[in-house]
């Protein structure tokens, strides 16, 4: 039996280019409004965050995924993913997968039954025009890793 994919794994098949443009999509604001600014400052071992500085400090960042570093890997999707809720909100609609509205979901309810065969290339294509594909594949691998606890990340 195969390990269970760790979201590290997910940027690595992402590669340094979408990585990097992952990191230029987080929104100070949002982090803030979301409560996780001084986490992620404290993850990404930043003096002090902002975008240029998040910018920079992409190589030692992706190092960092390189050698596995799990709670970066975490701490980095979800402050792009509530970055770009308005995509979350479209997507989770598109699967019908029921949310307070704003794109939270409780874990509790069986949402994994949501996921038929071939949900990643539909929410893929879907979206594909309207959002930049970086995010759609954090998104539907985060989703992925959340729910379904696939063995390899999805990439196209």
């Amino acid at each position: 039996m195969l390990p269970k994919m760790e979201l590290s794994e997910v940027y690595a098949a992402l590669g340094r280019e979408r990585f990097e443009d992952l990191l230029g999509r987080i929104s100070m604001g949002s982090l803030r409004t979301y409560q996780i600014f001084d986490s992620l400052k404290v993850y990404a071992r930043l003096n002090k965050l902002n975008r240029e500085r998040l910018r920079k400090a992409a190589g030692p960042l992706w190092q960092r995924l390189e050698e596995g570093d799990q709670d970066l890997a975490r701490e980095l999707a979800q402050a792009v993913l509530v970055s770009n809720l308005s995509f979350v909100v479209e997507a989770l609609d598109f699967l019908e997968i029921p949310h307070d509205g704003n794109g939270f979901f409780s874990k509790d309810e069986a949402v994994a039954d949501k996921l038929s065969e071939g949900w990643q290339k539909r929410v893929f294509e879907e979206f594909r025009e309207r959002y930049p594909e970086s995010v759609i594949l954090l998104y539907i691998n985060h989703l992925d890793w959340e729910l379904a606890k696939p063995n390899t990340p999805f990439v196209v």
